[in-house]
């Protein structure tokens, strides 16, 4: 029976067990996990935290990694400004990036999430900037998307956690814990 884990990556983390191209090795899953053949189904930045699926399943990997899929993925996006209106109408018809328009997305303003936990280390604050956050849930998955989008909407991304992929969410997961599904 295949097995499937999802689990909560912290900040700082590489998505994979290993790091072999490092002089100086950075925390892996494998700091927080330690179940053999299950690999992600998917990639999540170092600077990015939340939900990573990892599984044994070769086909499930397949459907939630291969954009063609078109899994839906959502993330909270802690973004530098106040966005406007015609911010948000922007990643809701798609965006232009350096590798072509993004298909529409779904976003909305929102204020910080009430299960937030505090990230450590704290992203970095200016006074004289406000911040804010944005839902956005995107059916691709190119190389670091959410945050490209939300800078080319003239607001960086300066926090940014994925909250689920496709039915599975990151609901009771704390950074590093995880549950088998």
């Amino acid at each position: 029976m295949a097995r499937t884990i999802l689990l909560n990556k912290p900040f700082d983390m590489l998505c994979q067990f290993t790091d072999l191209k490092s002089p100086s090795p950075r925390p892996t899953l494998s700091a927080v996990l330690d179940v053999p053949d299950v690999y992600p189904a998917g990639r999540l930045d170092r600077d990015s935290e939340g939900l990573v699926l990892l599984t044994d399943d070769g086909r499930l990997q397949a459907r939630i990694a291969d954009p063609k899929h078109k899994t839906e993925k959502t993330y909270y996006a802690q973004v530098e400004g106040l966005p406007d209106a015609r911010a948000i109408e922007a990643l809701q018809q798609g965006v232009m990036l350096k590798d072509g328009m993004t298909l529409p997305a779904r976003a909305r303003m929102v204020g910080a999430p009430a299960w937030l936990w505090p990230r450590n280390p704290p992203i970095r604050v200016r006074q004289s900037i406000p911040d804010a956050w944005i839902e956005l849930t995107i059916r691709e998955g190119r190389n670091r998307q959410v945050r490209r989008m939300t800078a080319a909407i003239g607001h960086p991304t300066l926090r940014l956690i994925r909250w689920r992929i496709g039915s599975w969410t990151l609901e009771g997961l704390t950074p590093g814990d995880w549950r088998q599904i």
